[in-house]
């Protein structure tokens, strides 16, 4: 996915989960921070931070803050509706005859339903962006909603789906994600009931810049 109207700034402060203060050509700005979890190893006063100017009327702020270099170096994309907007762009080349976003199955609406012959398909998309020791970990704030799709992947196995959860890792260099049991045992307890049950789990590294975020193919990985 490509973004327009990119600028870099230097982060200063999040007052609340919405919003950022952030120096941008030498005054302060308040941006939206399109991303509603805690990123609290992320956004830290002094990091290097890039924002998007959409230029929708009637907006409240100008800028949505996209993405943020870690203290290592590593560009890090949090932008919580891309690793959707990602993986679509991924689907889309994989040679489904057909593809439906927003899929309701059981209690929950997953992130897609795809087609291929006689083959059905669900797919749940998580994005990563908590890194540690160059491993990518989810999730970075304690997810219900997580937990109750990956039952439900299993659950559909059962019935004759082939069941996906894709984990887009938003950031270069990190190909692997593992469950943030620390953070949340019960989503590690609960992937790992899905994997048993037959739900497949894809790695789909990307190549971030400041105004793109796309699938590296060359590292796709597979884990059942």
């Amino acid at each position: 996915m490509q973004y327009s109207n990119v600028a870099g700034a230097v982060f200063l402060d999040r007052p609340n989960r919405f919003i950022a203060h952030v120096l941008l050509n030498g005054r302060a700005e308040t941006v939206h921070v399109k991303n509603t979890g805690r990123c609290r190893e992320l956004l830290l006063p002094g990091a290097e931070v890039f924002l998007t100017a959409p230029g929708t009327p009637g907006r409240k702020t100008a800028y949505d803050l996209i993405a943020v270099r870690k203290g290592n170096g590593r560009l890090i994309n949090i932008d919580s509706q891309a690793p959707n907007h990602v993986a679509r762009e991924w689907l889309d080349g994989q040679g489904f005859d057909e593809i439906v976003p927003e899929y309701r199955y059981g209690q929950s609406r997953l992130d897609f339903f795809m087609a291929r012959g006689a083959e059905r398909y669900l797919m749940e998309v998580k994005g990563c962006t908590l890194e540690m020791d160059g491993i990518g970990y989810f999730p970075d704030a304690p997810t219900e909603r997580g937990v109750k799709h990956l039952r439900e992947l299993a659950k559909s196995v059962a019935e004759g789906y082939r069941a996906m959860l894709a984990f887009v890792i938003q950031m270069d260099g990190v190909t692997e994600v593992r469950p943030n049991v620390a953070m949340h045992p019960e989503f590690g307890e609960a992937l790992c009931a899905a994997k048993e049950a037959g739900v497949q789990v894809l790695f789909l590294p990307c190549r971030v810049n400041p105004d793109s975020l796309t699938v590296n193919d060359a590292f796709i990985r597979r884990m059942f």
